[in-house]
């Protein structure tokens, strides 16, 4: 079962939290190293800072981990969250000074989850606050407390400015995950409206065949159905020559039928030219076939075209024009263009008036894909003429005659 991928909304660090678990563990660890072994104070003190430590680890792991695995993580809680951080770290980095190690743990914590404001503010807090509460409980020397405070203010200024380096990257990251997220949706969308494109283009194209081969056969056979009940008592000869008539259409509709499933080329096609395949749709019509140009094997597609556009102009010729209209086919060939015209003298249209037909429409559609052009030129009362026009391969130049063989030529000799 495949699944779609996972769009990339976590952070940079997210994908690898266990290194800042193991940075915060170091961390501690050297923070409680240098409370323990410190000189100064007594033990109790130390013991006293030590323990006030020791609550950071739960808190840590139980509150604050899933707070930075957040995206982003809620504020309100996270504040509290670094609140309590504080009030167990300043006790205890007020008692012992060694304990202000654990600044490099909490302040990349408060750019990770708070707003720049709240957490410029908590981060002074944290490296101003145990030097003055440390200065004032143990009264050190002037020296001492000049050096403390300097040690304060330069972490302070380099807490800020990778603080601030850290909120950019984490915006970065969450405009660069919204921006990938938003690409990969719009990925499945458009593989989704491709799918869907090729789906609607295949069923106009099995619209198009269907509608030129078989439901066009379809209506020749009741047309024909139709003749032969009205001759049935009065002309047997013409009926038994429609009925054969019939079962020629029912064959050739079984065989578009059978090409149709098989994505092959169209029946008459199949084995035969198009000059060929116009006779024999011609000779069913009732209509006459006239070819000028040097016939040439074509391409597939515009071959299909043409066969195509002259079943739908000869059975709308059949249709609209009547029985007893004549109907005629020109198809020619041109060095770069392939020409196919049917005309018939029937009642004629208006061809600016709506269709609601599919036919032209289909056509017009054909002609386009494979770069021609479909023109009805028609007057009411005049007759129709429906002139496709295809552009194909130009025929290749004639060879070249064999070169005669030069006469020898005796040499010349001098006269002496």
């Amino acid at each position: 079962m495949s699944g779609r991928a996972p769009a990339v909304g976590a952070y940079t660090w997210d994908r690898s939290f266990r290194l800042w678990d193991t940075y915060f563990a170091l961390i501690w660890l050297a923070t409680l190293a240098f409370v323990l072994g410190t000189g100064q104070p007594g033990w109790p003190v130390r013991l006293t800072a030590a323990a006030l430590l020791l609550p950071l680890i739960p808190l840590y792991l139980w509150v604050g981990r899933p707070l930075l695995r957040g995206d982003p993580p809620p504020e309100r809680k996270a504040l509290l969250y670094l609140l309590a951080m504080t009030a167990l770290f300043l006790p205890s980095a007020i008692l012992v000074g060694e304990t202000r190690v654990m600044t490099f743990a909490l302040v990349p914590q408060c750019f990770m989850t708070l707003r720049m404001r709240w957490a410029i503010t908590l981060v002074a807090v944290i490296n101003v606050v145990p030097v003055v509460g440390w200065a004032l409980l143990w009264w050190p020397g002037e020296q001492e407390v000049f050096f403390n405070g300097l040690f304060a203010v330069v972490s302070l200024v380099f807490s800020v400015a990778v603080g601030t380096w850290v909120i950019r990257i984490i915006d970065q990251s969450q405009e660069r995950a919204a921006l990938i997220a938003e690409l990969d949706a719009s990925r499945h969308e458009i593989s989704r409206l491709s799918a869907a494109h090729g789906a609607l283009a295949e069923r106009e194209r099995m619209a198009r065949e269907i509608h030129d081969t078989l439901a066009q056969g379809f209506t020749s056979v009741l047309m024909l159905i139709q003749a032969v009940e009205a001759e049935l008592d009065d002309d047997i000869p013409q009926a038994r020559r429609h009925l054969a008539l019939m079962d020629e259409t029912a064959r050739q509709n079984l065989a578009e039928a059978r090409a149709l499933v098989a994505g092959a080329a169209p029946a008459d096609l199949d084995g035969s030219s198009l000059p060929d395949a116009l006779r024999r749709l011609a000779a069913r019509h009732g209509a006459t076939l006239e070819v000028t140009g040097p016939v040439r094997p074509l391409p597939a597609a515009p071959e299909v075209v043409a066969l195509r556009a002259c079943q739908e102009a000869l059975s709308n010729a059949r249709k609209h024009a009547g029985s007893s209209a004549s109907v005629g086919i020109a198809l020619a060939y041109r060095d770069d263009t392939l020409t196919v015209s049917v005309r018939d003298d029937g009642c004629g249209f208006d061809p600016g008036a709506p269709s609601v037909g599919y036919g032209l429409a289909g056509l017009r559609a054909r002609a386009t894909e494979v770069g021609g052009t479909a023109r009805i030129r028609s007057t009411p009362g005049d007759g129709t003429t429906v002139t496709v026009r295809l552009p194909v391969a130009p025929a290749p130049p004639p060879p070249a005659p064999p070169a005669s063989p030069a006469s020898p030529v005796a040499p010349l000799r001098s006269s002496s």
